[in-house]
């Protein structure tokens, strides 16, 4: 698919993240818009999926471990077809699918219920080392906060992934430098990823997390490493594409009011006007 083309795609899933949250009032705006760009590629051009067969066998795996952006990947399966996009507007409303965090057994497309940090990782090395055990061919992306490496559960499944040599599992850090309490430096630096990361046996991929022939570049790349597992560093913008949200901690977990939400919509339109250019 055309980078114009998943440009306008991933304006769509912002404003259909946009849209859940404010309708929820409540969610978790910042980080969904920080990866809408990377999981619009991995959905779009990446990963071998079929809506229409959300269970297959042979399909690729995705595990969204940092699990409350989970409007990031409702919107973007919405989309990809997994379910209707109108049922966006229902996201943490009772009797809803759409939890507030994935859920493997109610939502169509999630392979993974994830909510509690450092755990989505695990979940991802077991099921790409059970590819390997069984001779399947799929493999298998997570994706974390940079806020969220700070868990040690992190370390131990990214030590496990390398000593096994999993060359069928990227690990992608959406790392746009804010967590809930604030700059993730300050809080307790996960830094420098890259060396950490090297250090458990990973090739390491570094990328500008919004531009898609640089996704393109790391994802087409991971696919040619043998023997190590990768782990791709995106760094990108919390409230990407939302004028007030951007590099603003106040909105990891806040929903916009009626007023903000018009903004924010205005905000988006501007940029699909942008791209249609």
């Amino acid at each position: 698919m055309k980078n114009l083309e998943l440009k306008r795609i991933s304006n769509e899933i912002r404003k259909g993240i946009l849209t859940a949250v404010h309708s929820a009032k409540a969610g978790h705006p910042g980080g969904s818009l920080s990866s809408a760009d990377i999981m619009t590629y991995l959905y779009f051009s990446e990963m071998n999926i079929d809506p229409s067969k959300p269970n297959m066998p042979q399909r690729d795996r995705f595990v969204l471990s940092k699990g409350h952006v989970a409007p990031g990947l409702y919107a973007t399966l919405a989309h990809r077809g997994f379910f209707p996009v109108e049922d966006l507007v229902t996201l943490r409303q009772l009797g809803s699918y759409l939890q507030g965090h994935p859920d493997m057994k109610n939502i169509p497309g999630v392979d993974m219920s994830t909510g509690s940090l450092g755990q989505g990782i695990s979940a991802a090395v077991g099921m790409a080392l059970s590819a390997k055990l069984s001779g399947e061919d799929y493999r298998v992306y997570t994706l974390l906060g940079d806020g969220e490496i700070e868990e040690g559960q992190v370390w131990e499944a990214a030590m496990f992934a390398g000593h096994r040599k999993l060359d069928n599992l990227v690990v992608i850090i959406d790392n746009n430098g804010l967590q809930i309490d604030g700059n993730i430096e300050n809080v307790c630096s996960p830094y420098p990823i890259d060396k950490k990361f090297e250090a458990f046996n990973f090739h390491v991929i570094q990328v500008d997390g919004h531009d898609f022939e640089s996704l393109a570049y790391a994802f087409e790349n991971a696919r040619l490493i043998k023997n190590k597992p990768v782990a791709i560093i995106a760094k990108t913008v919390k409230g990407k594409g939302v004028s007030f949200m951007e590099n603003n901690a106040a909105w990891h977990g806040t929903a916009p009011n009626d007023e903000q939400y018009e903004i924010g919509m205005s905000d988006l339109a501007k940029v699909g006007e942008a791209i249609c250019q």
